[in-house]
């Protein structure tokens, strides 16, 4: 097991479960990024755009200062050298999979971060669900890649 990667990971969540916080405790706002990004694109608040500029900054920057400092992208792709692998089934897949995520969210009232972080630290009942359906289509979509279709993923 490599220790590094654990502690990258350790310290990635205790960094979003603080800003999570931070945002619940200074604005009073869920730190769900589809409907931060949403309402910022659609409802364009007035007065209210700033921090949802601003955090969704925050997400871009902060992986570009890494890069900048040398800290590299990490090897998610499991091969030497490699950063990420291709898309399992081509870029027309990958666009039809953003978009179903997209209408998921939608019908879903929110994404992984909203539910799985936000609305599981507030004792949601509605995101305990959310993110357990977000865990079984996830387990079966990997089996199915996997055992029936016989992809990498």
């Amino acid at each position: 097991m490599d220790m590094t990667a654990s502690l990258h990971g350790l310290i990635g969540g205790v960094l979003i479960g603080l800003s999570a916080t931070w945002l619940m405790i200074t604005l009073g706002r869920i730190a769900g990024i589809s409907g931060i990004l949403g309402t910022l694109i659609t409802a364009r608040p007035k007065g209210d755009s700033g921090w949802r500029l601003a955090f969704l900054l925050g997400l871009v920057s902060g992986p570009a200062l890494v890069i900048l400092a040398g800290g590299g992208l990490g090897n998610v792709a499991g091969q030497a050298g490699a950063v990420i692998g291709a898309p399992a089934g081509g870029v027309a897949t990958m666009l039809v999979a953003g978009l179903l995520v997209g209408v998921g969210t939608g019908i879903g009232s929110g994404c992984t971060s909203g539910h799985g972080v936000c609305g599981l630290a507030r004792l949601s009942p509605r995101s305990m669900a959310a993110t357990l359906v977000f865990l079984a289509v996830a387990i079966v979509t990997v089996f199915v890649v996997r055992h029936v279709i016989g992809g990498d993923a």
